[in-house]
């Protein structure tokens, strides 16, 4: 399979990729918000070049040339890639704690903090909360990023089947599934008695090497091989799984995630996903 270099923005008309012109690349294919470079298998997009798509905004990686049905299987993080928010940072501002929680989770998704400790020293802080708060954040905080619908839609087109995988909740992760009606969703469960979180997590968690594993599992239930698996996120602990993918992708990412993906989603939405195939 050949590669392709591909550049993705809303308007490539108005771009300046005059960085690109020393790199003897053959003409591109255009699609409507993209330009699609055949390149060699050793091809990389020298540092220079990078930096100056980087500038315009332009969201650039090196893949191989597939079409979007060539998947069988996206397996999505939900917190801060699927959707907007960490479900757990706003839970926690219903009893003023936002910010304890919030240092907690953005030390766990940099890498620095083992994520089961985390989790659960995040969940202990919550004992006693309404399940109430819960119900408001799905309802009134909780967005889809921008593009999940689109890329939601495309997956049913093309049967490509979706996976959430989650180190949040399975109260968030099965009304997504319900609302779109994707295949599967793993996450966290919270306990809650007399409608009050105990601050407690029921059973196994959700952590780095789980998601690895899911996207292994329901790769060989569905009879696939590993180029025919994407997987997106944005922390640290979902690097096993955009490494174990056929393509790995990291939106709106932290560092540590971004060096060890295929492709960064700096720039657009989920559309992009999209866009990176044919």
């Amino acid at each position: 399979m050949s590669n392709v270099l591909v550049l993705q923005h809303s308007d490539l008309s108005r771009c300046d990729l005059s960085a690109l012109q020393n790199l003897n690349l053959a003409a591109p294919q255009h699609m409507p918000h993209s330009l699609r470079f055949t390149v060699a298998e050793d091809f990389t997009l020298p540092a220079a070049a990078k930096s100056e798509l980087d500038r315009q905004e332009i969201d650039a990686a090196v893949l191989p040339d597939m079409a979007f049905n060539d998947l069988g299987l996206i397996v999505s993080d939900m917190d801060s890639t699927l959707i907007t928010i960490e479900c757990i940072d706003e839970i926690a501002a219903g009893a003023g704690l936002k910010a304890q929680v919030a240092e907690i989770t953005e030390r766990a998704m940099r890498g620095e903090l083992d994520f089961e400790q985390s989790l659960r020293s995040r969940v202990a802080l919550l004992k006693g909360l309404d399940e109430q708060f819960l119900h408001d954040v799905y309802e009134n905080v909780l967005q889809l990023s921008p593009g999940a619908e689109y890329l939601l839609a495309e997956c049913k087109k093309h049967d490509v089947k979706f996976l959430l995988v989650s180190g949040g909740f399975t109260f968030f992760t099965e009304r997504l599934q319900q609302r779109f009606g994707f295949e599967y969703q793993f996450a966290n469960v919270l306990e809650i008695i007399d409608g009050k979180l105990t601050g407690q997590v029921l059973g196994d968690v959700v952590d780095a090497q789980r998601k690895q594993n899911l996207l292994k599992e329901y790769r060989d239930k569905l009879g696939l091989t590993a180029a025919q698996t994407l997987a997106m996120g944005d922390g640290a602990n979902d690097i096993p799984m955009l490494e174990a993918a056929g393509i790995g992708v990291a939106y709106r990412a932290k560092p540590k995630a971004q060096a060890h993906a295929d492709a960064c989603i700096n720039f657009g939405g989920l559309e992009r996903i999209r866009g990176w195939l044919r």
